[in-house]
């Protein structure tokens, strides 16, 4: 249906008077009135009953009114918020992120962009990485600090490496290794791993089982996590291991050793992605804010 006519039709019904809405349209009321038989042709009723004292809704006016201002009041929010993005302003900014990173990495970002922009309403969403694509992709959000093993999502998003990190083994406390000040892979060819959910963190497993079958065994798992506190949960329960990055230990868990990984080579990738198109400038500051490490 042509906005055009239905923006005619609420000036019209909210005034009550072709001639009004004609003067505060700027269009002779000539064209109001063939634009009021068009609408109404596609209807297939009568919207306005005339009388000399000006125009009343109909009750199929009265439906095509209540029905679709809601949509008409959306659309020009987020025609308006599209327009202010495009120009590079931008009066809120949702953010998805992962909890065990943002101390070190979110926290001091967003203390820039509230003093540099003050007016930007922040949402943040606690999000897997599989979350935050997947929000990236529906347009849900438009920035997102994820952390992931393998591959980085540069191809579908715009995305700035944060930083490269060791991987810790999450062992519990009872493990005939937990002393050790390294652990190589192969030590772990008895082990059961804890895995993730392929929509929490795509790629995991297959990752933990090309690892594993180049350090000469195959992998198996005990169970998909549904979180970080889930995944050491298992640690602990089921005897089986964990591979983490580096940061993550800081959460700490009861009875679990973190032990660093002996393979220096095997890194976790934190990585700030954000959607294609001009940035805006809160964005920006956030953006830069963000403190890029060595790989360590």
């Amino acid at each position: 249906m042509n906005l055009d006519l239905l923006r005619s039709f609420f000036e019209i019904a909210t005034l009550g008077s072709l001639n009004k809405a004609a003067e505060r349209l700027r269009v002779s009321q000539s064209t109001l009135t063939r634009q009021m038989h068009a609408l109404e042709h596609d209807i297939g009723g009568a919207l306005f009953e005339r009388s000399s004292s000006g125009v009343a809704l109909t009750a199929t006016g009265h439906v095509l009114f209540d029905g679709m201002k809601p949509l008409l009041t959306k659309f020009d929010a987020a025609l308006g918020e599209a327009r202010k993005l495009a120009r590079g302003q931008s009066a809120s900014l949702r953010v998805g992120y992962i909890s065990s990173a943002a101390q070190e990495y979110l926290n001091p970002a967003l203390a820039a962009l509230r003093r540099a922009h003050p007016e930007v309403k922040v949402k943040l969403l606690d999000q897997s990485p599989g979350e935050q694509l997947e929000a990236l992709r529906q347009g849900e959000i438009d920035v997102a600090l994820m952390g992931r093993a393998g591959a980085t999502p540069e191809k579908e998003f715009y995305a700035k490496r944060l930083a490269t990190l060791p991987l810790t083994v999450a062992v519990a406390e009872t493990h005939p290794l937990a002393g050790q000040s390294t652990i190589a892979l192969a030590e772990l060819r008895g082990d059961l791993f804890v895995g993730a959910n392929e929509r929490d963190l795509p790629g995991h497993n297959r990752w933990i089982t090309q690892i594993c079958r180049k350090a000469g065994f195959r992998a198996r798992f005990v169970e998909d996590a549904e979180s970080l506190s889930h995944g050491l949960s298992l640690v602990v329960t089921e005897g089986a291991v964990s591979l983490i990055p580096e940061y993550a230990k800081k959460s700490g868990a009861p009875g679990v050793r973190f032990v660093p990984l002996k393979e220096s080579a095997l890194k976790w990738t934190l990585v700030v992605t954000w959607q294609r198109g001009r940035v805006s400038a809160p964005l920006r500051v956030l953006l830069d804010a963000m403190p890029v490490q060595n790989a360590r």
